[in-house]
């Protein structure tokens, strides 16, 4: 599918005009493959390049366009199960067009940035600068979903909250690598500016975007660092409440234990002076003695300290 955009009143604006100077092709079919690769002469490699959530970031210059394949964060889903995924994107700047390659219908032209667009250039500047800003809003989720993992580990005694923590700090990997990759795109756009004939508001916008992207890295190496640090500790975390719990059922079955003992003692066919059929309060005679066995067992237990071990 392709959709057609034109820059109108410093806006990115949908039209139905195939000669929009805009054109962003969404998991294109076979037919519009071929159109891209025999009129806009993109090779058939880098074409299958935008598409592989898989293929590194990279840049080249092609005789009639420069070719840009950039990482994103894949939209997330409930299906994901907590793992966040990457995707490419495909960015072709001719002269006169964009043509844009997504694998998947994603919004591109939403945000306060794309206000004030005036030239092709400044919008291909713009789309790193947005895709940058979607890691960093990833990220703001991925602590919030940790945070909320970790209160829940303090008091659960199965793995499935520390397993899901270990796929968070998967997706932080697949991150990490991925806005590197992007860093390293960026400095060669910026080595080679001339080329793509940026003027100095576009060179300070290209300064701004560095420095996004060198943050956002930061900040996904500090969140991977804690994961990495505290995966260990939490699980002692898991180990330590199941050994409380065990501990816990153990006092439960001694004390339970106690009266049972006490009421078999006497419940035995034996000859021995024990036997209280005939007594008339011979029911309650051992439900006192059950009773002082527990009182004695908490007594020890409370006397001993055992519930602060």
């Amino acid at each position: 599918m392709v959709r057609f955009y034109e820059l109108m009143e410093g806006r990115v604006t949908e039209c139905t005009d195939e000669r929009g100077r805009i054109q962003v092709y969404i998991n294109p079919g076979e037919d519009e493959k071929k159109i891209l690769i025999e009129e806009y002469k993109i090779d058939e490699h880098t074409l299958a390049s935008s598409l592989d959530p898989d293929e590194l970031s990279r840049m080249e210059f092609e005789p009639e366009h420069v070719a840009v394949i950039f990482k994103k964060p894949k939209n997330y889903s409930a299906v994901d199960q907590f793992l966040f995924r990457v995707s490419s994107i495909g960015l072709f700047l001719f002269k006169d067009r964009l043509v844009i390659l997504i694998p998947e219908e994603m919004p591109l032209f939403e945000g306060k940035s794309f206000n004030r667009i005036h030239s092709l250039t400044r919008l291909f500047l713009t789309i790193l600068y947005r895709t940058i800003f979607h890691f960093i809003e990833h990220l703001k989720i991925i602590n919030m979903i940790s945070d909320s993992l970790e209160r829940k580990i303090n008091a659960a005694m199965e793995n499935k909250y520390l397993i899901n923590l270990f796929i968070l700090e998967k997706s932080l990997v697949y991150y990490l690598n991925a806005i590197n990759s992007n860093g390293m795109v960026i400095e060669k756009i910026k080595n080679t500016a001339a080329k793509f004939g940026f003027d100095s508001e576009c060179q300070e916008f290209l300064d701004d975007i560095i420095i996004e992207n060198n943050q956002c890295y930061k900040q996904a190496e500090i969140y991977s660092n804690i994961l990495t640090g505290l995966m260990d500790a939490r699980g002692t975390i898991v180990g330590n409440n199941l050994n409380v719990l065990m501990k816990t059922l153990n006092i439960i079955t001694i004390a339970i234990m106690m009266p049972t003992f006490v009421v078999s003692v006497f419940s035995m066919n034996i000859r021995f002076p024990l036997n209280l059929a005939k007594h008339p309060q011979a029911f309650w005679i051992i439900m006192v003695l059950s009773l002082i066995s527990v009182f004695t067992f908490l007594f020890i237990w409370k006397r001993r300290k055992w519930y602060k071990d």
